[in-house]
């Protein structure tokens, strides 16, 4: 039975993500208190996927999987558990397993796990470390939230100018225990310890023996100690870095960035982005209902106010409304379509700031190919809207107002969608977090004025 089990988590495992099935085996033997079936269970599983099993149970099945878990935990499980629950899984081990998962970590792992833990759970977890890896997390934890010297792992792989290809190896295999986990590059560096140069790892090992560094070596992009880490994430993207050397501002090699660490930025940043265009913050599946209220309802107010800007123009064409009551049907479809259409743009425009795509050099042109396609998706949607009205409601006047206001609102919508991103954004404002709402008064105030007004001069 065992073997048959083991043959189903592989081909679970195949899938790349946990299946419904395996935790609730996972459960069933946490229950039944079954400590060989749980190692069976458990022990294919990676990293990742054991935290998100950690993360998807509740807080005292969580409790019961940690103090039966034959093997425990191990520091790379640590660093993939999700921030809302990490101090609570943290609180469930003993000191003794605590510390040997730290110990198995690099310091910008240790960085990434402690940053975010009440000072009392730092301490335990510094006071598992050895005295030169404490000061070197200690001195990346001086620099400021979210910059270069956080991301940063201080164990580099550095070798003098004048060394040759056999030294270097030499030396590596002789010191190979002080290596980082996880190196692409051999960063060489002068006397002053400041970087010249790095030999990727792949020329390195094609190299003869006798071939100095120098020979080889190939140039290398910067990062200052105090880069904003989505700074760094751009130039990896741009420049297709898989390392970077980090320098303190003598220009002196401080420690490296590496891709995966990149990777998880740039997961980070444009989750960021994506939640602040709906004007809400991540709080985690795990975050308290008063802290996600409190994310969410400032952003509510504020449309609830400008929609009552917006429907105010209402207010001046009530005696147009109760004449032609059909009015009072028609128009909330004008503000919706131009909403759907300003969020088209204005979604291509944030993810464009974002990424750089667009800027003073091309904005005209960007912006006006939006309204370009902004006049003709409301063309083809007047026509076919405007047919429908006419086959529903007779009225050849009505039908023309509609398919107006729609090629006015879609202009309009475009328009709106690129321009208040790249204001914001010149303000100094994140355009993510308050373009929407922006955006959204300005098609529903169009929309409403542009069908009443055309069709009190057309109707009435």
């Amino acid at each position: 039975m065992a073997d048959n089990s083991v043959e189903e988590i592989e081909r679970e495992e195949e899938d790349y993500g946990l299946d419904a099935a395996l935790v609730g085996q996972i459960l069933d033997a946490v229950d039944a208190h079954d400590t060989a079936r749980l190692e069976i269970l458990t022990e294919p599983l990676h990293a990742a996927d054991i935290a998100d099993l950690l993360e998807q149970i509740g807080p005292a099945e969580r409790r019961d999987l940690l103090r039966l878990w034959p093997r425990g935990i191990d520091g790379e499980v640590l660093s993939e558990i999700d921030e809302s629950i990490r101090e609570e899984v943290i609180e469930y081990l003993p000191r003794e397993m605590l510390a040997e998962a730290v110990r198995e970590l690099d310091s910008d792992d240790v960085v990434d796990l402690i940053e975010d833990l009440e000072q009392a759970q730092q301490e335990i977890i510094l006071g598992a470390l050895d005295k030169s890896d404490r000061a070197a997390v200690e001195q990346s934890m001086a620099y400021p939230e979210y910059s270069a010297g956080r991301l940063m792992q201080r164990e580099v792989v550095a070798a003098p100018q004048f060394w040759t290809v056999g030294q270097a190896i030499d030396h590596f295999r002789r010191e190979a225990d002080d290596l980082p986990e996880l190196f692409f590059d051999v960063y060489v560096v002068d006397p002053s310890y400041k970087p010249v140069g790095a030999v990727p790892i792949s020329t390195l090992l094609r190299s003869r023996r006798d071939v100095p560094l120098a020979q080889i070596m190939e140039s290398l992009s910067e990062i200052p100690v105090d880069m904003d880490q989505e700074e760094v994430a751009y130039i990896f993207d741009k420049y297709h870095l898989i390392s970077a050397p980090v320098v303190e501002p003598g220009g002196r090699l401080v420690g490296q960035i590496t891709v995966d660490d990149i990777v998880g930025v740039i997961h980070e940043e444009s989750r960021e982005d994506i939640l602040a265009l709906a004007g809400v913050s991540d709080s985690g599946r795990h975050g308290g209902v008063w802290d996600m209220v409190a994310s969410r309802l400032p952003w509510l107010l504020l449309n609830t106010l400008t929609a009552a800007l917006a429907v105010s123009v209402i207010q001046g064409f009530e005696a147009q409304i109760a004449e032609v009551v059909t009015l009072a049907v028609l128009m909330p479809i004008v503000a919706s379509l131009g909403g759907n259409g300003a969020t088209q743009t204005l979604t291509v425009a944030v993810r464009a700031l974002a990424s750089r795509e667009l800027s003073a050099v091309n904005a005209v042109r960007t912006v006006s190919r939006e309204m370009i396609v902004g006049v003709v998706n409301g063309v083809v949607l007047a026509v076919v809207t405007g047919v429908a009205i006419y086959l529903i409601f007779g009225d050849l006047r009505l039908c023309v107002a509609f398919a107006a206001a729609i090629v006015i609102n879609m202009f309009v919508a475009a328009a709106a969608g690129a321009l208040v991103p790249l204001a914001l954004e010149r303000m100094g404002r994140d355009p993510a977090v308050s373009s929407a709402v922006f955006v959204t008064f300005v098609t529903d105030f169009t929309g409403f004025f542009a069908f009443l007004g055309i069709a009190a001069l057309i109707l009435l």
